[in-house]
């Protein structure tokens, strides 16, 4: 089978390079073109140097014209940097957005929390998420053009869908508070990210509806349930260099029982490769999808107080970011679905 190459720009971000890292292991794709802004000139290696293969690879200006000739393209840029350089890429090659630009469907939403202009959106690349006419997967077959989901909304969306779209949840109370790595927020040199400040240490931020990934979730879940939600969602920074741990609860739907709720998500992700309930009892950990495409999920009813409790857990570099990429390229390269992805997490 030919080798299709595969460039990825903004390959010096941790997004960037975990994407480089999975392109490396997998059996059709090739590594192309790889981009930097300020680090251009300098070997990957310097860079990322768990990437060993490529350590000699030197990044280049991001350029369409660079990125240009390859079947396919990953952006893995700052939010407000993609639509740009995706306008010059012309409608042969396929481009995966890993940032922001592209996932709302609706422009207020992307004026409230951004402060670019609003470059429309991409078909929306969460192959597994329910939605009231079934999974997204066929809206992603084939295409020219996707976006990465965020990786809170990638926790958050797949915890709490199945409830929504199997008619066991409210839309009207749903709570969210996530725990990140630091890696979430980025390379870029920030005082609350230094080691002494993160050590031992958790602490909010985005709180009160600020968050830009308020607006991508509440998309999502309203897509699962045809219906809008009410969202309250607080992220917090936890001291560990990756995953999220998603608490979410909303309220049971009148007349729903235990079995019912764990029905509605186990049917949902039945034939998922990549999202896994796990068997009652057993709680998902960060530590457990630690560099693999998994999502592991638990749900439970507290009848007590009538909520729905659903956490999970996700590596936000990989199955929330870079994998959710790869996973998209196969889709749109007429690949199997889970071709080059890690099943299995990376312990202790």
């Amino acid at each position: 089978m030919h080798m299709m190459r595969v460039a990825v720009a903004g390959a010096s971000g941790y997004a960037g390079g975990e994407v480089v890292r999975l392109l490396l292991q997998h059996p059709d794709l090739e590594v192309g073109v790889l981009t930097a802004s300020s680090n251009a000139g300098q070997p990957l290696g310097s860079i990322h140097p768990h990437l060993t293969p490529l350590a000699d690879r030197v990044l280049v200006e991001t350029d369409a014209e660079v990125l240009s000739g390859h079947d396919a393209v990953v952006l893995a840029l700052p939010h407000g940097h993609s639509a740009t350089l995706a306008e010059r890429l012309g409608s042969e090659v396929v481009v995966v957005d890993c940032g922001a630009d592209f996932r709302l469907t609706e422009d207020t939403a992307w004026t409230t929390f951004y402060d670019t202009p609003y470059a429309g959106s991409w078909p929306y690349g969460l192959p597994e998420l329910p939605t009231a006419s079934g999974p997204q997967r066929a809206a992603l077959e084939g295409q020219r053009c996707i976006a990465v989901p965020g990786c809170y909304p990638t926790a958050v969306s797949l915890a709490l869908a199945p409830g929504l779209a199997g008619g066991v949840l409210e839309p009207d109370d749903i709570t969210v508070v996530a725990a990140s790595g630091t890696s979430g927020a980025g390379k870029s040199p920030k005082p609350h990210l230094l080691g002494a400040e993160v050590m031992g240490a958790m602490t909010p931020y985005g709180v009160g509806g600020t968050h830009r990934h308020t607006p991508e979730i509440e998309q999502n879940l309203t897509a699962a349930g045809a219906g809008p939600v009410t969202l309250s969602f607080t992220p917090t920074l936890a001291p560990m260099p990756r995953g999220i741990l998603a608490t979410c609860t909303a309220k049971v739907r009148a007349g729903a029982s235990a079995a019912e709720v764990r029905t509605a998500w186990a049917t949902a992700y039945a034939d998922e490769p990549f999202v896994h309930l796990l068997p009652e009892g057993r709680w998902p950990s960060t530590g457990s999808v630690l560099g693999s495409n998994s999502v592991h999920l638990q749900v439970v009813l507290d009848e007590r107080v009538g909520r729905v409790v659903v956490v999970a857990a996700v590596d936000n570099l990989t199955k929330g970011t870079a994998g959710a990429a790869v996973q998209c390229l196969n889709l749109a390269l007429g690949l199997p679905e889970t071709t080059g992805l890690p099943v299995a997490g990376v312990a202790p």
